[in-house]
């Protein structure tokens, strides 16, 4: 319990000591006008409450993010709770910010049209083919999963709930950002906040009567509890594992929808940097839970491999069937209502706003006004028509590759940070250290991960060092770039 306390006043005292620094380093300034103001449209560009923004904000990041990764960077042990509390201050919040605020800064485009800015023509290339594909891939997964839940739950045949989402889907794709996400986003972001405070609520309880334990981090305890070590080597792949509530580059496409909403900048700091301290807080949580309602890593890992008995039948625990036992468990009926809550709907709130965000960009791409509906037509019906094939897809091969996509297009992000920091005459190290980090995490995974996860099974060894070389070398460039403009300034 202590080590889950402290973690979470950590995040907390993140968000108000590092968040407002970052914030003032940046230069926040009320003054300016937002593009909400300067470009309203009443679809994607309009103004909101602030607490509205940052709810959508918080949903578009979070759905089911800080929950399944959490659980199964739980697997990995204590260890997980060290990234989620470092990472989210230092890295993730950092990226969502800068994501937001360089979006707000530019009129509201999306991370392409910021990178071509700040990284050049090959930035926004790289840029321009990471975005769609990831947002396209989140899109098709968020579809077919609930899918397949509500088949499950009630009976149905999957198509009709495919048929049921896609039609909310393109509904909330080309509606005005206030008739359907912003009318109904604050109930769901209730219902996730209400869910993981519970389970927290619960989970200490039960500590502080004796009836569960919860893990703490200690020396002997800072190893990797994974059932196969071998092949989830703990770094890199608990970087990749644990996104959504430590650093993701699928934030930095959410980020821009919002800054089209922001009403002035003097909030970006708590619907950015605030949001992603959110989602933190929650991955907390529910690592924490998914150790000690197994009985720490090792029953976690067992309970995944092995299986448990659940109503008489032995059943391997996935994500999705630990947050239903241990809703259920520790929060009775009001948590079997929830637990469905959290695992269908909340992946339809990212998925929504996947596909809207894939609109926009490519909207940016081809530099083609969505004001008038029939426009938004023209680029969304393509986009759900490929997407509706990929669901008749088996997508377990593409999925394998979205979480290494997600960090590369997060370095890619905290890159051009750096870039935009250096033009601005201001120390890049804010961002390009994590951006070497985590350079360092994706080649590394490349090299090491097992081929079924997209990479080549390589040794760790030369894992190791090819990711060290390049970030390495990405880290140099960006120094001696930074040089040659502040030459270039003075």
């Amino acid at each position: 319990m202590i080590t889950f306390c402290l973690a979470i006043l950590a995040l907390v005292a993140g968000y108000f000591l590092y968040g407002k620094f970052v914030d003032r380093f940046f230069g926040a300034d009320p003054q300016k006008l937002t593009p909400a103001v300067t470009k309203a449209d009443n679809v994607d560009f309009k103004a909101m409450p602030t607490w509205k923004v940052f709810v959508i904000q918080f949903l578009n990041i979070a759905g089911l993010g800080p929950i399944f990764g959490a659980i199964m960077g739980a697997a990995y042990g204590p260890a997980a709770y060290l990234w989620i509390v470092f990472g989210c201050i230092f890295m993730g919040a950092v990226h969502d910010y800068f994501s937001g605020m360089l979006s707000l800064r530019n009129g509201g485009v999306n991370m392409p049209d910021v990178a071509g800015k700040y990284l050049g023509r090959a930035g926004k290339t790289v840029m321009t083919i990471v975005v769609p594909f990831l947002l396209l891939a989140i899109g098709v997964s968020f579809v077919t999963g609930p899918a397949d839940l509500m088949q499950s739950l009630t009976g149905w045949d999957k198509t009709w709930w495919l048929y049921i989402i896609f039609i909310y889907y393109i509904l909330a794709t080309l509606l005005p950002i206030d008739k359907i996400i912003g009318s109904i986003y604050p109930f769901m972001g209730a219902a996730l906040l209400f869910m993981a405070v519970g389970v927290g609520g619960a989970m200490l309880a039960g500590d502080i009567s004796g009836g569960i334990s919860m893990p703490e981090l200690t020396v002997d305890t800072l190893k990797n509890y994974h059932s196969d070590p071998q092949n989830n080597i703990l770094i890199p792949m608990l970087f990749i594992v644990v996104s959504c509530g430590a650093i993701s580059g699928f934030h930095s496409t959410q980020s821009p929808l919002m800054s089209r909403c922001l009403k002035n900048e003097k909030y970006g700091r708590p619907v950015f940097y605030g949001a992603m301290i959110a989602e933190g807080i929650v991955a907390m949580i529910w690592a924490s839970a998914a150790m000690a309602y197994f009985g720490g890593p090792e029953g976690l890992n067992s309970a995944a491999t092995d299986g448990i008995m659940v109503d008489g039948v032995l059943t391997k625990v996935t994500p999705a069937i630990a947050v239903d036992m241990i809703c259920k468990s520790w929060l009775g009926k009001v948590g079997a209502v929830i637990a469905v809550v959290g695992v269908v709907v909340c992946p339809i709130t990212s998925g929504d706003t996947a596909f809207r965000s894939m609109r926009l960009t490519l909207a940016d791409l081809f530099k083609y006004d969505q004001k008038k509906i029939g426009h938004r037509l023209v680029i969304s019906v393509p986009v759900f028509i490929i997407a509706y094939f990929c669901c008749m897809m088996d997508f377990s091969t593409v999925w394998n590759y979205v979480g290494i996509c997600n960090q590369i297009l997060a370095a890619l992000v905290l890159w051009t940070v750096a870039a935009y920091l250096s033009e601005s005459g201001k120390p890049h190290w804010m961002a390009s250290v994590p951006a070497a980090f985590l350079t360092f995490v994706c080649v590394s995974y490349f090299m090491m991960a097992p081929y079924k996860s997209g990479g080549l099974h390589l040794d760790p060894v030369i894992g190791y060092a090819a990711g060290a070389a390049v970030a390495l070398a990405a880290f140099i460039y960006c120094i001696i770039k930074a040089r040659r403009l502040g030459r270039i300034q003075s």
